[in-house]
Parts: structure tokens; C-alpha cells; sequence
């Protein structure tokens, strides 16, 4: 699939993200410990629309449907990425990697230095996908204390039977 298209995210694209995130998030039932994932807590309509005003947030589109998002915001000199989800129907197409090459684009136009994350390090489309476009594990959390604490919280969150890690892509 090839037709698809990016957008800045518009603030009416809120109430559409948390059931792209719902369908991607189906995914999580073939992998033992997370099946919790595929009915479980997604980012509220009104926080994507916080995210949207502030200008980071980028929507895929096939046609006039909305395929998926990324949620970001910006962090002093690095944008987070809360959030990359593409619905099941149109995954495996692009668009992800597509939607994160856009944010680093982004960034780099705002004056950023790189990208920043949290994800599960073993599921196949989480860290694994990153690393392909360039991101790298963060080891020494102390040095990147925001990062750390989001770990701590998401640890409690989801439980320990799947690392969570931070990671970081540097922009040219």
C-alpha cells in the first residue's frame, strides 16, 4: 500500500486516535503477559488534543480515513514520542516507520536534538522496530532522569514480565 498520506494532526483527529490505538493495540494478544494490552487503557481523547495544540502530533491518512498517529511533545531539546500507533488494517505498510521519520523531520525543523521513546524491549514492533530506524537503548538513565522516572511509572503500570525500556534517536 503506497496511498497514504501525512498530515499535522487537527484537533477533530482527537476523537478518533484512541480506537486507532485500541485496534493497533490488538496485537498484543499473541504475546503471553500482555494480553491486558488488547482491551486495556489507552490516552484519553482530551490529552491528544493537549498534545495536538502544542503541534508535534502527525496523522496518517488512506484516502479520508484516519490510519494511524503519532502523539509527541517536545521536552527542551528532544520530542517524546507517547504515542505510534497505525490501526490493525493498515499496518505493516509504512506507515509507522513513515510517521516516525516525519517526527524526526519535525524535531530537527523545531531546533531539537533527537527523539525520545519508551517501549517494551522484546515485543517485535516495539524496540526491535525502533532500533531499525535509528533509535538506541538508553543505558545510563541517569543521565536522562525524565526518561528514568517514565520507566519507574510504566513499570507499575504494566508489571515487570515485559522490560520496558527509554530510547533515544540523535538527529542530524
Amino acid at each position: 500500500m503506497n496511498d497514504w498520506s501525512l498530515r499535522l494532526a487537527r484537533p477533530g483527529d482527537a476523537s478518533h486516535f484512541p480506537a486507532v490505538e485500541h485496534s493497533a493495540a490488538q496485537a498484543f494478544g499473541e504475546i503471553e503477559g500482555l494480553e491486558t494490552l488488547v482491551d486495556g487503557w489507552s490516552i484519553p481523547e482530551e490529552r491528544h488534543r493537549l498534545l495536538i495544540a502544542k503541534g508535534h502530533c502527525l496523522t496518517a491518512l488512506v484516502d479520508d480515513q484516519i490510519a494511524g498517529f503519532v502523539a509527541a511533545e517536545r521536552f527542551g531539546r528532544a520530542l517524546h514520542l507517547w504515542e505510534m500507533s497505525v490501526a490493525s488494517d493498515f499496518q505493516r505498510h509504512g506507515i509507522g516507520s513513515g510517521l516516525v521519520r516525519a517526527c524526526a523531520i519535525d524535531a530537527a525543523n523545531a531546533g531539537c536534538q533527537c527523539l525520545t521513546l519508551t517501549t517494551f524491549a522484546q515485543v517485535p514492533w516495539n524496540a526491535p522496530f525502533y532500533a531499525r530506524l535509528g533509535f538506541e537503548r538508553i543505558e545510563d538513565l541517569a543521565a536522562w532522569p525524565r526518561q528514568a522516572q517514565l520507566l519507574e511509572e510504566e513499570n507499575e503500570s504494566f508489571g515487570k514480565s515485559h522490560e520496558r525500556i527509554a530510547m533515544v534517536r540523535f538527529l542530524d
